[in-house]
């Protein structure tokens, strides 16, 4: 069993290297000319100072929750929460250190090279973040269970890497779309400039965004998912059954998983330049398929049947499913965003009404999806088969999060070309490239939400042996007391996030109006903006906004279950997960279609940009970006993050 033990941290040790030879292969790329340079310098140096900011305040309340840990679980636990939270935040920073690398990179070898090789080095940048999550999440599991030999005293990990994506995911969410609502509004529908124009002082803010909330955000979250997962099957295996194979087995599935990742990464080679999606769904394709192999074959060895293995799969299946049908309701290339983008004719009203009425539409599949997942998996391997289902959908979370991290690339590709003047036929490939981005990080979006649910069973399903609760009645009213908090939360922490939104853009959008009012020449452009107080405005503002719906999420779920009890928190629990899921498919979705049906009338259809069914697109398109990169997400760290709290501090509610 050591020598099971050991090929998981190697496997974790592989992934990181690869992920080296991947950065300094980025890195041995020109980043272009000295415009393209001091573009991406500028980029990267808004984003690592957010992050530096954001990771001063986060010391000090990881120091702070290590020592109460200590006090209610011991100096193990407390450990483990520490590990892993320095793991994630080591994940976020070396993925956007190299993103932020990657961007100007791909902008030169678009107009050198062409489309094939601008969409490797894009995607490199994304794999990078992808194999790091992958990596760090086996090497700190795994060292600490080679070590501590009990995964009941070493859940404070998931916890630690829950805390810094609840701060990182909804702080970069705040971050990106206040930049990004106030360089539309003024600079697209106000002063009348292109997207992405130099002229405009909130672009630098707005690339700086896609770095800190879909590069660095989405890795914590998904990390978070990856390592809760894995977690909280290994405690469900230690309690319900004898044999130490039930605990293994998750964490040598997942290292199966990172070498089937980095093996499906020589696949992803551009053949078809007008295709580029189907070239990045192989490296999906090609990893889940080995995954699927690695787990029959641990399946037979471990258990001697195929039981686990069905569970496994469910899950796998379930996650490309969603991918699939976020596809659908996101891209342009189909019936809805289509429709959508007609609804546009007849002004902003029908877009939203049509928008949110796609994202309500659209949570119908995802959820029948994941029920049929649940009760597969349950059917042939009970709790455990349903936590197992979790780990079998983020087996592959490199990939998936490869291919999410790739798009804040290639978009901040598009914004260096434009503010560099490069040729149009530049800018034509980055924007294909972005394009596909744009679907790539909606299925992002919705593989999260749905691999956040099974997440959440899966810690719940360990909450409740954890406490022995073998039923939750819901006649007891302390158990609807519990479900009625839990169900509310989620619409708390949606309307916090987009008011965070809503005040820290009122502010960018002062700034913008005020620059253009003030510097002389600027709209003309024979003056350049302030673009570094647009990036103040916008960490200020979400370093701030950030600490409330955080603490919530955090002290609710320990309030109910000291005050009310046990089974009130099992409640809570399922009202916020059930909740929770349908409010992120709904608000990801709707955000996702009204971005793209935008993008679809600025490809020239139903009058073209500057058009009026333009300028109502692109007010859907903002209403859409804190539903898409603030408050939908949100809730995939909530959810998980309550149910992590619960099983961590379960010794206070017994």
């Amino acid at each position: 069993m050591a020598v099971l033990k050991l090929l998981s941290i190697l496997s974790g040790v592989l992934a990181l290297l690869y992920a080296m030879i991947l950065a300094r292969r980025i890195l041995s790329e020109s980043p272009g000319n000295e415009i393209m340079v001091q573009l991406s310098h500028s980029i990267e140096q808004g984003a690592m100072t957010f992050l530096k900011r954001e990771y001063s305040i986060l010391v000090f309340f990881v120091l702070t929750v290590t020592l109460v840990i200590v006090w209610v679980r011991g100096s193990i636990t407390g450990l483990s929460f520490a590990v892993g939270a320095t793991c994630s935040a080591l994940t976020g920073l070396i993925g956007m250190k190299v993103a932020t690398k990657s961007n100007s990179r791909t902008t030169f070898a678009a107009q050198e090279s062409g489309l094939n090789k601008a969409l490797k080095i894009a995607f490199s940048g994304g794999a990078v973040m992808g194999l790091s999550v992958a990596g760090f999440g086996l090497v700190g599991i795994g060292i600490l269970y080679y070590f501590i030999d009990d995964p009941n005293l070493i859940n404070g990990f998931a916890l630690g890497a829950s805390s810094i994506a609840l701060f990182a995911r909804v702080g970069g969410g705040i971050f990106t779309k206040a930049a990004d609502v106030g360089a539309d509004l003024v600079g697209k529908i106000e002063a009348g400039i292109p997207e992405d124009d130099p002229r405009n002082p909130a672009v630098i803010a707005d690339n700086v965004g896609d770095n800190v909330g879909d590069v660095a955000g989405m890795g914590a979250d998904l990390f978070e998912s990856f390592v809760g997962s894995i977690i909280s099957t290994m405690i469900l295996g230690s309690l319900l059954y004898d044999s130490v194979n039930y605990v293994v087995y998750p964490l040598i599935l997942v290292a199966c998983g990172a070498v089937s990742v980095i093996i499906a990464t020589f696949f992803v080679t551009p053949k078809d330049s007008k295709n580029i999606h189907n070239t990045l769904n192989i490296g999906t394709y090609v990893s889940g398929f080995l995954v699927i192999i690695s787990s029959l074959i641990l399946s037979l060895t471990l258990f001697g049947n195929l039981a686990v293995f069905f569970a496994t799969i469910s899950g796998l299946i379930a996650g490309v499913i969603i991918g699939f049908v976020t596809q659908y309701y996101t891209a342009y290339e189909y019936f809805p965003v289509q429709r959508l983008s007609k609804a546009s004719l007849t002004g902003a009203a029908t877009t939203i009404i049509e928008g949110f009425a796609l994202g309500l539409k659209s949570t119908a599949i995802p959820i029948i999806v994941i029920s049929l997942s649940i009760y597969i998996s349950n059917y042939f391997a009970g709790f455990y088969g349903i936590s197992v289902a979790a780990v079998g959908m983020l087996s592959i979370v490199g990939m998936t999060v490869s291919v999410d991290s790739y798009g804040p690339i290639a978009d901040n590709a598009g914004g260096i070309a434009e503010m560099a003047g490069l040729a149009p036929e530049v800018r034509e490939i980055t924007d294909s490239l972005d394009a596909v981005g744009n679907t790539t990080a909606a299925i992002g979006k919705g593989f999260a939400i749905g691999s956040a649910a099974l997440t959440a069973l899966a810690l719940f399903s360990a909450y409740t042996q954890s406490v022995n609760l073998e039923t939750i009645s819901i006649t007891k009213p302390i158990v609807l007391i519990g479900i009625f908090i839990g169900a509310i939360l989620p619409f708390l922490f949606a309307a916090l996030t987009m008011e965070a939104v809503g005040k820290t853009a009122f502010l960018m959008i002062e700034e913008v109006r005020r620059q253009f009012r003030e510097i002389p020449g600027l709209k003309e452009g024979t003056a350049k903006p302030e673009p570094e107080k647009c990036v103040d405005i916008s960490t200020k503002g979400a370093l701030k906004e950030m600490i409330v719906p955080g603490i919530i999420a955090i002290t609710v779920p320990i309030l109910v279950g000291v005050l009310i009890g046990a089974e009130a928190l099992g409640g809570l629990l399922l009202g916020s997960t059930v909740m929770g899921v349908f409010l992120g498919i709904m608000m990801a979705n709707a955000g996702g279609a009204w971005d793209n049906a935008k993008k679809y009338i600025e490809k020239g259809n139903f009058g073209g940009s500057g058009s009026p069914a333009h300028q109502a697109a692109i007010i859907g398109d903002t209403v859409g970006d804190p539903f898409k990169d603030t408050a939908g997400p949100s809730m995939n760290i909530l959810i998980k993050a309550m149910s992590i709290v619960a099983l961590v501090f379960v010794p206070l509610f017994l």
